[in-house]
């Protein structure tokens, strides 16, 4: 929004020359970062005191940490000031005219009202599970499937009316198009190798990019602020390889492939870390209030987008490590649970409990040890996942 003002503004008199600096993607992510930053510090005095007036209190499951029974009664849903402030630092810095940007807004606020309607149910309705498990994943599932179906031909073609063309072109075809290398996997640390997934495989794995990412940050919000961290230093990572892939030059010297119009992913990255880092400012140890649903499934879908379309799906798993573990130990703690009730007639459990981080809590961590050195893990993966820049 202000770009295009800025744009109209230097059009009018010379004298206005020195609005270029809005051109500038680098100087429009730092303001988009502290835009967000500055929404929500302002406003989450308000949107706690509101949540409290409403009395949309986090309930505590009866199951649970037996230390977490204190929690209970903290004002959830707190995800709504991170996406307010997400959205208008971005709508105010991106140029409004790009694709990416706005199939990865449409993700993140589908995946937020998923959120939204399940926090609401565990709320309103008093029901510790919220939505249940067939009815979310159905719901992920739709919007999952309709954002890899775009992405597909978006990041293969440069504007919309190609992307139509494309698509119809695969449809009349007989459902059998090659796509250009771009559109592959990439290996990270492996120059110029990338594996063709064709449109069926490129599909399955954007699916299964966001929604597993989107539910794996859901799993790992179960602390206070062992989620947000990790999402603002995965994100902030993906701006680099945002801006990396959408610039010409950068791309060609690094090896990695031109997408156009990615570049401006950075904005949304930028936003979403002053966000997070407004967030934390609430919701570090002990929370006045938790992002809820509302808020984890949209960041982790809103992660996983913003890696399809930069070409970095394995990248994403590497910086995003405690996310996969973290969801990785619920599932393992189920199946052999499972397994083991089956044959034996008793289920056992490999964890003390999961996700992880309460396995460690059981283990005799305290809350903020346990938060902290997960954020320190992350931070190391995250440089490993940067190093790939170079390192190929």
């Amino acid at each position: 929004m202000l770009l295009s003002l800025a744009q109209w503004l230097q059009t009018l008199s010379p004298e206005w020359g020195h609005f270029r600096v809005f051109q500038y993607l680098t100087f429009r992510a730092v303001m988009a970062a502290l835009t967000a930053l500055l929404i929500g510090l302002a406003a989450g005095p308000y949107v706690i005191r509101r949540l409290r007036e409403l009395k949309i209190g986090q309930p505590v499951r009866g199951y649970g940490m037996e230390t977490h029974l204190s929690k209970s009664g903290t004002p959830t849903m707190g995800g709504v000031l991170i996406l307010i402030s997400i959205v208008v630092s971005t709508l105010l810095w991106t140029d409004l005219s790009n694709r990416f940007v706005w199939i990865v807004l449409l993700v993140t606020l589908g995946f937020g009202a998923i959120g939204w309607v399940d926090d609401w149910r565990k709320v309103v309705n008093k029901d510790p599970e919220g939505m249940r498990s067939r009815e979310k994943y159905f719901w992920q599932s739709v919007i999952g499937l309709l954002a890899a179906l775009y992405l597909v031909f978006s990041i293969s073609e440069n504007s919309n009316l190609r992307v139509l063309e494309l698509f119809f072109n695969w449809v009349g075809s007989g459902f059998d198009v090659n796509l250009p290398p771009k559109a592959g996997l990439l290996l990270p640390f492996i120059k110029e190798v990338s594996y063709p997934l064709g449109v069926l495989g490129f599909v399955i794995l954007t699916y299964l990019v966001i929604v597993g990412s989107s539910n794996a940050v859901n799993l790992t919000d179960g602390l206070d602020g062992l989620a947000i961290m990790p999402v603002v230093m995965v994100g902030s990572s993906l701006g680099a390889f945002a801006y990396v892939v959408g610039n010409a030059v950068y791309s060609k010297y690094l090896f990695f492939p031109y997408i156009p119009g990615s570049g401006e992913l950075l904005i949304f990255c930028s936003a979403m870390m002053g966000a997070g880092l407004a967030f934390l400012w609430f919701n570090t140890h002990p929370a006045q209030v938790f992002m809820g649903d509302v808020g984890a499934l949209a960041l982790g879908a809103a992660l996983g987008t913003i890696a399809v379309i930069v070409r970095q799906e394995i990248v994403l798993a590497i910086m995003g490590g405690i996310f996969v573990v973290e969801a990785l130990s619920v599932m393992l703690q189920v199946s052999y649970f499972k397994y083991t009730k089956n044959k034996f007639g008793q289920g056992k459990r490999l964890f003390k409990m999961a996700p992880l981080h309460h396995h460690f809590e059981k283990h005799g961590w305290k809350e903020t040890q346990v938060v902290v050195r997960f954020w320190i893990i992350t931070m190391l993966l995250c440089l490993v996942g940067l190093s790939t820049l170079k390192l190929r």
